[in-house]
């Protein structure tokens, strides 16, 4: 079933434009992070660009995304 759900995340994504396939990769970025999926890859500016906006995603202000 994995495979299958992946061929069409796949299908989906081919058609779009530029600008959303990088919206759909920052947002993969954050579900493996919000889960704890360590990726091997990881890019050295983006860890690094987490640290500096950790104030940002991380405020009380923001809290109740946490749970969504």
């Amino acid at each position: 079933m994995a495979a299958n759900l992946s061929e069409r995340v796949q299908h989906e994504i081919r058609h779009l434009p530029d600008p959303l396939l990088k919206e759909v990769l920052d947002f993969i970025g954050y579900l493996a992070h919000r889960h704890g999926i360590d990726k091997a890859d990881t890019d050295p500016l983006k860890t690094a660009q987490e640290r500096s906006m950790r104030k940002v995603w991380d405020n009380q202000d923001d809290e109740v995304w946490n749970d969504l």
